[in-house]
């Protein structure tokens, strides 16, 4: 038996009886003869309920001390966690993410992470231990400042510790089954997806797919590490992110399905340039402007200009959380630009359908399109990849939008409705 990283999200370990049930599955690992290090996030919402201390406390808390807060939540989740495995019967050690050695650059809020040195984390899982490290946190190489790494950190930090300690696999435990073609909270009949590859679960993840996030699976893919996404309220296996099937029937039941499934994301808004002049370099100082502002951005379309007046519009979606900072951005360069007014729509959501093959398989963009004309829902923009299609919607819409396409494609499921057993889809 080799080594096993687990990651547990803050919907496990909610609550005293969470910690302890998750103490036994942690055992229960230890006890089939894996090596074991477990990741954990803070305990429910604690993270939620800091911010909201912090910014009761000042409306723009210094992105140092405010690191330094944030991270008190899951180092709370590790110390109760190992208290629990050492009342089992077994030996636990916390560490935080500086002492499991991540390290990350300056930036505060959303560090990346550069490097991972587990040297504390190897010597005490050899000497029989159950090492527990608090996710979502580092420490800045230069300055050795305590960093956050933003949303998905402990997926992230989960994911990082498997590729440095050359795991087996990384367990990320959930309150759902695995991974579905479809958030199961929004479409009750969704399917649970046994086996997917990495490059769709990249496409849902960016579209809006809340069970891992982006970065997660992206490091994942950069280092090979299989994922195996489960709920930690159930003992049923999950879905497998990996390049290649684990099982032969896994591969044959992916083989001959086109979709992977539907995503939907609600935490976008949309920017509209009005009124820029079409000539070359003007899209060019718009998206540096952005890109200063250290924002990113997801769909772009362009109108065709006016010919009576040679301007077009310009519009772009990008996190809700950066649109102040993107208008104001934008603002103070209209002098230099030349731009005539800025519109803001943060009342949008994103439906995605995503899936191997669609690019050679006639038919589907049509299907997506009518699918969505037939629930009455109306389109904004549009973006395409080889696997994936993404459109903008209104927010009220995405719902009834998720539902007509996840049937339209024969996504629905004949058995009982998924479960989600914390409430969240994390």
């Amino acid at each position: 038996m080799g080594l096993v990283v687990q990651k547990y999200g803050g919907s496990s370990v909610a609550d005293a009886e969470g910690i302890k049930r998750v103490a036994k599955r942690i055992v229960e690992a230890k006890k089939n003869g894996h090596q074991v290090v477990v990741v954990v996030s803070a305990m429910g919402d604690t993270t939620d309920e800091l911010i909201e201390l912090a910014e009761q406390v000042s409306p723009m808390p210094a992105g140092r001390e405010f690191d330094m807060l944030l991270t008190a939540g899951e180092r709370i989740s590790m110390a109760l966690l190992a208290m629990a495995i050492k009342s089992l019967g077994h030996q636990a050690q916390s560490f935080t993410g500086s002492q499991a050695g991540v390290i990350t650059d300056s930036v505060h809020n959303k560090a990346r992470i550069i490097d991972v040195t587990p040297g504390r984390i190897r010597t005490s899982i050899d000497e029989g231990n159950i090492a527990i490290v608090a996710g979502f946190q580092g420490v800045s190489q230069e300055g050795k400042n305590i960093t956050t790494l933003g949303r998905g950190g402990s997926d992230t930090t989960a994911v990082a510790l498997a590729a440095a300690l050359d795991a087996e696999v990384c367990e990320i435990y959930t309150d759902v089954d695995g991974v579905f073609t479809a958030d199961p909270r929004v479409v009750k009949k969704a399917k649970k997806i046994e086996w997917i590859s990495f490059e769709d679960m990249l496409e849902l993840a960016a579209s809006g797919s809340k069970v891992l996030l982006h970065r997660c699976v992206e490091y994942a893919r950069r280092y090979n590490i299989p994922i195996h996404v489960r709920s930690s309220f159930s003992g049923l296996q999950g879905t497998w992110v990996s390049n290649e099937p684990r099982s032969q029937s896994e591969g044959q039941q992916v083989e001959h399905a086109i979709i992977s499934g539907v995503a939907h994301d609600v935490s976008e808004a949309k920017v509209t340039v009005v009124g820029v002049p079409d000539k070359p370099g003007e899209a060019a100082a718009i998206f540096r402007t952005i890109a200063d502002a250290e924002i990113n951005i997801d769909m772009v379309v362009q109108n065709v200009s006016a010919a009576s007046t040679g301007l077009t519009d310009i519009s772009f979606t990008l996190p809700k959380a950066e649109g102040r900072k993107a208008i104001d951005a934008l603002e103070r360069s209209k002098p230099t630009i030349g731009f005539e007014s800025l519109r803001y729509d943060d009342q949008i959501a994103k439906i995605s359908l995503v899936g191997a093959g669609m690019k050679t398989n006639p038919g589907v963009t049509a299907g997506f399109f009518e699918a969505l004309s037939d629930a009455g829902v109306n389109i904004e923009l549009i973006s395409t990849s080889e696997i994936r299609i993404s459109v903008v919607t209104r927010a009220d819409d995405v719902n009834n939008a998720v539902r007509a396409v996840h049937s339209a494609f024969g996504l629905d499921s004949d058995s009982d409705e998924a479960v989600v057993y914390g409430g969240t889809g994390r």
